[in-house]
């Protein structure tokens, strides 16, 4: 059987009829088994997209990674995910081209998860940590008031059992679906964050592609350390609003990490394949006062 044959020197799967003249059942079928690169436009087997960490092997753009890919790659094997089963109450009853609980329920179908968000405790290498991981692929990581309630838990949660915390941004801004009960969740974190920071707690902030809105006019700017993947888009309002608004081409390749970075907006642009490395190296020079750990866990605090 011929499973391939050249036309104008492309080619193509073209099994022919097997011995009962069955073709279109026989065809080859590669849907979805390759991914073209939004850096390059090379086509990648996606099997090895995938053992590379979602970074293309040639060009090295950096694909979108989704939550619990994040923390699989960031903590050690055996953490616990915490401040689960929260979901939205819709409290506006949002509807626009579809309602919001439709939305609501095709994001929680396609992602397997309540909301944009999830909290894990374990290990990152010698360090207990917290990380709160957001899912892009859930209405595009948009905060809401479950997004909102579960990172101000992360925060209180490290706070209280002197633990860092790491929180991995992934966001298209504010979930416009909530009005005002999303826009309050940009106080709600930043206070908890003010409380951390009295405290003396590390928070390192990663930002990968997107993170836009007002999730990086709050907590995603507010780290001890903001760290970035490699091509990321950083801002709050996108390139074509801004562009329109004041009437001028923007730099090349504004709002991306290593711009920010060049800027000062930026500590660090990191390599996925380096970050989890990268960040044990941060905390062992961010090391919680063991003294103070230890009068949090006398009082009674959670570890």
């Amino acid at each position: 059987m011929s499973w391939f044959k050249r036309e104008n020197g492309e080619y193509e799967s073209n099994p022919g009829p097997d011995a009962n003249g069955d073709s279109d059942e026989k065809r080859v079928r590669t849907e979805g088994l390759w991914i073209k690169c939004l850096g390059c436009r090379t086509a990648i087997w996606k099997a090895d997209l995938e053992a590379n960490l979602n970074v293309c092997p040639k060009c090295q753009h950096h694909f979108k990674f989704g939550a619990r890919q994040r923390l699989d790659l960031l903590l050690d094997p055996g953490y616990e995910l915490v401040d689960g089963g929260l979901r939205s109450t819709d409290p506006l009853n949002f509807t626009d081209i579809k309602p919001y609980k439709q939305r609501l329920r095709k994001a929680q179908q396609d992602t397997g998860l309540d909301d944009a968000i999830l909290n894990a405790v374990g290990q990152m290498g010698p360090h207990a940590v917290v990380v709160s991981a957001m899912e892009y692929g859930f209405i595009g990581g948009s905060m809401g008031a479950v997004v909102g309630e579960t990172i101000a838990r992360a925060v209180d949660r490290a706070r209280l059992g002197r633990k860092p915390l790491i929180v991995v941004a992934a966001s298209g801004g504010a979930r416009m679906m909530e009005g005002v009960v999303s826009l309050m969740q940009m106080a709600k974190i930043s206070t908890a964050l003010a409380q951390l920071d009295d405290a003396k707690v590390p928070y390192i902030c990663v930002l990968t592609d997107p993170t836009t809105g007002g999730v990086t006019a709050s907590f995603a700017m507010l780290g001890d350390l903001n760290i970035a993947e490699p091509g990321a888009l950083i801002g709050f309002a996108g390139p074509r609003v801004i562009e329109q608004t004041i009437r001028q081409k923007l730099p090349e390749g504004f709002q991306r990490a290593e711009f920010l970075l060049e800027k000062g907006f930026l500590d660090a642009v990191v390599h996925r394949r380096d970050l989890k490395d990268y960040l044990i190296r941060a905390l062992d020079f961010l090391r919680v006062d063991p003294l103070a750990q230890a009068g949090s866990q006398t009082s009674g605090a959670p570890a």
